[in-house]
């Protein structure tokens, strides 16, 4: 049980839009990345750690 109060039917209708919008939504075809870094994208950690050191951009 959520602590949560019900969504109006108006939310409910926007997100259920949204999810048939991202099942319809074809996936982006990314070229592989050559030559790039191993590991999890540093990107989604908001810094570049390289040789132990963390590089805030």
């Amino acid at each position: 049980m959520t602590d949560q109060p019900a969504l109006p039917p108006a939310a409910q209708r926007a997100l259920a839009e949204a999810e048939a919008r991202r099942a319809a939504a074809a996936p982006i075809a990314l070229a592989p990345e050559l030559g790039g870094r191993k590991g999890p994208e540093p990107v989604r950690f908001g810094d570049w750690e390289r040789r132990g050191i963390a590089v805030d951009f």
